[in-house]
């Protein structure tokens, strides 16, 4: 019999994505893997993807006191019955619930992966209650995994945890990226066109692109400041995702400027991001925090240089002047000027796409990641004496 694995997010749609691949690949070496996350469509559609059975646990994003009671008491009740040997969260909202049913049901294995603190841009008395989540998280996992270096030396710095329970798994990122996927040859000529004339983008543009939530967080107010200043027709702006009005609104401003500029255009959620980069330049990813994100690793297989905020995650994969140039957090101005040195230094870009592709696949080829979480749950196994469960 398979050991057990619990593999839980706070909504289906990260399992889904965020670790898509990993839960077959772990399958296939040992493991019965059990995806858990709140019920939605991309709950089955894990399942199917992935050939993994799946468990609906209802978590909300939000702090609501009495629904995550509820949901550590389920989630108790269903590591009863299955008595999983590891049990492995990602997301805030997913670590404090499981890590604590895990601990009170006697889970041998509980771990938890950080990609991103969402109390590092909090304030007051929601710090100080975001501090002790993370705090009664990693209390109750046996161990922590920083999905980059420099979330692992700020949890030191804010003394969250003993340094003896982290660890970066091999150079960071949570599922690495698959660089047969995310490749500029991927995508053909034909699509390309088309795309283009279905966003009224002209060959002679020079297209800037941001992937991710227009939320505030992701330094979207900025970047549509910053872009307002380009008095450029040539120049677009490409906003793939979409927002989160309840949870971290944009300023009216910004709404404004996004409906009334021709040169900005917003397409929504995508589920396929590779022909938007493909017709693109330029990622401009000006987020305030992040743990290890795929945004810029994916740009970086396409073949795109890349505009980062000097956060960790960001800092880690860009190196100033190689593959992209970092800016100031939360700095329009600074954003603005190196948005307009891309569009007019050709051959600084040049020199910055020409490496873009080579920095990824040198250092977060997904296999190389997949196999290093491999590795570390066997290691688990037998530090337990599990290892013949």
């Amino acid at each position: 019999m398979k050991p057990k694995l619990f593999r839980v997010t706070t909504v289906s749609e990260s399992l889904k994505i965020l670790l898509k691949g990993q839960h077959k690949f772990m399958s296939e070496n040992g493991f019965e893997v059990i995806g858990v996350a709140s019920n939605s469509k991309a709950l089955d559609e894990t399942s199917q993807d992935e050939n993994i059975r799946v468990i609906g646990l209802n978590m909300t994003r939000k702090i609501t006191l009495f629904k995550d009671i509820l949901s550590v008491y389920y989630f108790f009740k269903i590591l009863k019955k299955e008595k999983p040997i590891i049990v492995h969260s990602h997301t805030p909202k997913a670590g404090i619930v499981s890590m604590l049913a895990s601990k009170l049901a006697n889970v041998p294995i509980r771990l938890h992966t950080v990609a991103g603190l969402p109390l590092m841009e909090a304030k007051g008395n929601k710090r100080k209650l975001l501090n002790f989540v993370e705090k009664v998280t990693y209390v109750c996992a046996t161990n922590v995994y920083p999905n980059s270096k420099g979330l692992y030396q700020f949890i030191v710095n804010e003394e969250l945890v003993s340094s003896k329970k982290l660890k970066v798994i091999a150079n960071g990122s949570s599922n690495g990226i698959d660089t047969s996927y995310f490749d500029s040859e991927s995508i053909l000529e034909v699509q390309k066109e088309d795309l283009r004339t279905k966003l009224n983008i002209h060959n002679t543009d020079f297209v800037f692109i941001f992937v991710g939530r227009l939320v505030g967080d992701k330094g979207i107010n900025e970047l549509i400041e910053a872009f307002s200043r380009i008095n450029d027709y040539n120049v677009k702006l490409v906003l793939v995702g979409g927002a989160e009005s309840d949870l971290d609104p944009l300023f009216e401003e910004t709404i404004n400027k996004i409906e009334k500029n021709p040169n900005i255009i917003s397409v929504g959620f995508q589920s396929d991001v590779r022909p938007y980069f493909a017709i693109s330049n330029c990622l401009v990813f000006p987020s305030y925090r992040e743990g290890f994100p795929n945004v810029v690793m994916q740009a970086g297989a396409m073949g795109l240089p890349s505009i980062v905020s000097d956060i960790n995650g960001c800092n880690e994969i860009i190196e100033e002047g190689i593959n992209g140039t970092i800016i100031p957090v939360k700095d329009p101005k600074s954003l603005f000027e190196s948005m307009l040195k891309m569009v007019n230094n050709e051959h600084w870009r040049c020199q910055l796409a020409g490496n873009a592709r080579d920095k990824i696949v040198s250092r977060f080829e997904q296999q190389v990641v997949w196999d290093a979480i491999l590795n570390e749950y066997k290691s688990l196994l037998i530090e337990k004496g599990l290892q013949n469960v």
